[in-house]
């Protein structure tokens, strides 16, 4: 993997990443397709009408079904979806964390009960590579020990512990691979912990960023349950820690105004289910903010989804029409406004970049808040 730092206005930054399968400018948001698929999408609409160079994929998930041995069958995830630009595979951690009722960590890694049929697995930091080598994917997260917040320090120390200890496991595995000449073209990112502590953050980034084997960063743990101005505040003194020449990606996170908000203090790289999920619950994103298509309002409404969006849904259909499908169930629905929304996120971050290499971020972050006050 190749990083390059095309710009930076104050802390926000315009980076290059270059993988094997695509080339990635920042800030990026990655649409999430979880199973190998972004729901109601597919590879054509992902590359050709979105233009998005890189999705994330998620390991549990995916070695649960199909499995990670039929995923490679076809030639991994590029293979079997078709979709050819970069995948990012997360580890697992945060579903062993999503579904504690049937997990538990240890010190070695995770046991767990599958959602699906209730079969008993165990992730290691080794095992969960080796599953992301069958996945093929361009980017792999290590795994992590979540917890949940609020927590006890005593708690969010035990997961700096486990998550620095899994860290070391899975460079010694990845660079046993290498020299083998195997798996060169697959890189790693770490994942820092430590809730919204200052000084546990400190110890996790110190102590993942002295690995300097890893190719990125990732801030964990954060966007479950804490407030937003606490997931702002801690990104912004845990960045210092990062090192300027490898991306830095924010997991799970989440609305236009996190993604504005964390570009500023430095982040790279961001995912979330929010645009897909919202849009078929009927919230779509606008220049002036959230709108909700199920109102009766929109019935008669001519006007596209959003003026100033060029996105394949606004430029072809009103909102009475997508009201008119969402009410009626219609799957077409589901593609429409997943499209939209996806293309207001990708669009977002485009925007972002511009405005960093012009050295006018401050300037665009006072017009994206400006237009939502706009009734």
């Amino acid at each position: 993997m190749k990083f390059r730092i095309d710009g930076t206005d104050q802390a926000a930054r315009a980076c290059t990443i270059q993988t094997t399968h695509s080339t990635i400018q920042t800030p990026v948001f990655m649409p999430v397709g979880t199973a190998g698929s972004v729901k109601s999408l597919d590879a054509q609409d992902m590359a050709l009408e979105l233009g998005a160079q890189i999705i994330l994929g998620n390991t549990y998930h995916l070695y649960l079904r199909p499995s990670d041995t039929v995923v490679k069958h076809f030639g991994g995830l590029h293979g079997f979806t078709k979709f050819p630009n970069s995948f990012l595979t997360d580890s697992g951690g945060f579903q062993a964390f999503s579904l504690s009722d049937i997990s538990k960590a240890d010190a070695f890694g995770i046991h767990f009960k599958s959602h699906i049929d209730g079969s008993k697995h165990y992730f290691t930091p080794q095992k969960v590579l080796d599953i992301q080598y069958n996945l093929n994917a361009d980017i792999m997260m290590i795994l992590d020990d979540l917890v949940a917040l609020p927590a006890t320090k005593e708690r969010i120390a035990l997961s700096i512990e486990r998550t620095t200890n899994w860290a070391k496991e899975a460079i010694v595995h990845h660079n046993t691979q290498k020299q083998k000449g195997l798996r060169t073209h697959q890189n790693i990112f770490a994942i820092i912990q430590g809730g919204t502590d200052e000084g546990f953050r400190k110890i996790s980034a110190t102590e993942l960023c002295a690995l300097e084997d890893f190719d990125g960063y990732a801030i964990g743990g954060l966007s479950v349950g804490e407030a937003n101005q606490q997931m702002y505040d801690t990104v912004a003194f845990t960045t210092p820690f990062m090192p300027q020449n490898k991306p830095r990606y924010l997991m799970g996170v989440g609305t236009p105004e996190d993604l504005v908000e964390n570009v500023e203090r430095g982040v790279d790289m961001f995912d979330c289910v929010m645009p897909t999920r919202n849009a078929r619950n009927g919230t779509l994103f606008t220049s002036f903010g959230k709108i909700n298509i199920k109102s009766a309002k929109y019935q008669l409404d001519d006007d596209p989804i959003d003026p100033q969006c060029d996105c394949f849904t606004c430029k072809h259909y009103s909102k009475g029409y997508l009201s008119h499908l969402y009410r009626s169930r219609e799957l077409t629905y589901f593609r429409l406004a997943s499209l939209h929304n996806l293309h207001y996120y990708l669009t977002l971050m485009k925007e972002m970049r511009h405005a960093i290499l012009d050295h006018r971020f401050r300037a665009f972050k006072q017009e994206f808040y400006a237009k939502r006050t706009v009734k």
